[in-house]
């Protein structure tokens, strides 16, 4: 193939592929998945049985043809993916049953103010808040520390130091998270993901057995694209201290101004290399390139049990536009024998207050007069 035709295909992002490309997140008691056409979440709720909700894909590159365009795409892709992040572990704790805030006497205020619906503002916010706190963090921290050894050192290290800093604040942030026992559930759950969309790409049947076998390091991850994020901004900040002149470099306000300006194209060349390094063929230089965030999958991944690699099969399977992605059970019909007994099971499992509470309830209700016509 020829420079010219590898360099379209690059533009245009046009790859033949052996089957269609899929991807997944982690979520709250779940794992979504998302396939040529539709997302698919799938929770174990805390009863034991599985939810599942789709949704279609936004269509972004087919309203707007500049999203495509290289780099600007991987801009695109970060913002939607951080919108839909968030969205999606709301949703998948709301379908898990667990407790979700309501929107605040200020959101809802702002909801009413642009006339929209309070739970898009709270996605809004959470976030914007997601960004501040990841700005403060990774960029924000480093920065002053940069500054303040200004008086021992100069550059090209004073700029090494400040993305070795980066580097490890991420490592320490995702280390103490996965201590927490609710998020170690939540990266035992990423593993789950990884397995069986391994188990998809190598064309196995799409069950348990075989996505076990799979490892749980994936080289598309999130996590190995925050990686090549560190190092792509501290290869940036070394070239921006060597080009800008002293005036910009020097004075705190606009160096930092800079740094943060530079986060949005990082994060578009960041993905591009992502993308390529996925399709590369496995030679030394391209698992050189793969090893640091496959690595740090040691930490935002743990090896999932057998329910979870079910629900993360469930998700993929309805991603793929499967008929009956759930497992058989849930499409038997119920006979009347079997409606029986779970009736009777739930009354045994009443307890005498609430028995006593619902009898209280109908009396009530009986109590209150007819409504008349005057």
């Amino acid at each position: 193939m020829s420079f010219k035709e590898s360099f379209i295909r690059w533009w245009k992002n046009d790859y033949p592929a052996t089957c269609a490309s899929v991807g997944g997140q982690a979520v709250m008691e779940g794992v979504m998945m998302k396939g040529p056409a539709c997302q698919a979440i799938t929770v174990r709720q805390p009863d034991g049985k599985l939810a599942l909700v789709t949704r279609p894909n936004r269509e972004i590159g087919k309203k707007h043809k500049w999203v495509k365009i290289p780099v600007v795409r991987g801009v695109v892709n970060f913002g939607v993916t951080l919108y839909d992040g968030v969205k999606t572990l709301t949703d998948s704790a709301d379908m898990a049953g667990l407790d979700t805030e309501e929107p605040t006497r200020f959101e809802k205020k702002l909801a009413k103010i642009f006339h929209t619906d309070p739970e898009k503002v709270v996605m809004g916010v959470a976030v914007a808040l997601a960004v501040v706190m990841a700005l403060a963090l990774f960029v924000g921290i480093p920065y002053v520390c940069m500054w303040l050894l200004k008086k021992f050192m100069g550059d090209p290290w004073l700029t090494i130091v400040y993305g070795l800093i980066r580097i490890a604040l991420f490592i320490a942030y995702v280390y103490l998270t996965s201590r927490l026992k609710e998020i170690k559930r939540v990266f035992m759950y990423h593993g789950a993901e990884h397995k069986s969309i391994f188990c998809y790409e190598h064309g196995d049947a799409l069950t348990v057995e075989n996505a076990r076998k799979y490892t749980r390091f994936h080289p598309r991850c999130g996590t190995s694209f925050l990686v090549i994020v560190m190092i792509i901004s501290l290869i940036v900040a070394v070239i921006l201290n060597v080009v800008l002149p002293k005036s910009i470099t020097d004075n705190f306000i606009l160096g930092f101004l800079v740094k943060l300006l530079m986060v949005l194209p990082v994060a578009g060349i960041s993905y591009e290399i992502l993308k390529a390094l996925g399709r590369a063929k496995d030679t030394a230089i391209v698992k050189i390139l793969k090893w640091p965030g496959l690595m740090t999958q040691h930490l935002t991944t743990q090896e999932p049990d057998d329910s979870m690699l079910e629900v993360a099969l469930v998700s993929l399977k309805a991603a793929l536009g499967m008929e009956k992605p759930l497992p058989e059970e849930y499409y038997k019909e119920e006979t009347p024998e079997e409606a029986a007994e779970e009736a009777a099971e739930e009354a045994a499992e009443e307890t005498p207050e609430e028995a006593s509470e619902e009898v209280s309830e109908e009396t009530a209700d009986t109590d209150k007069p007819e409504n008349t016509v005057g």
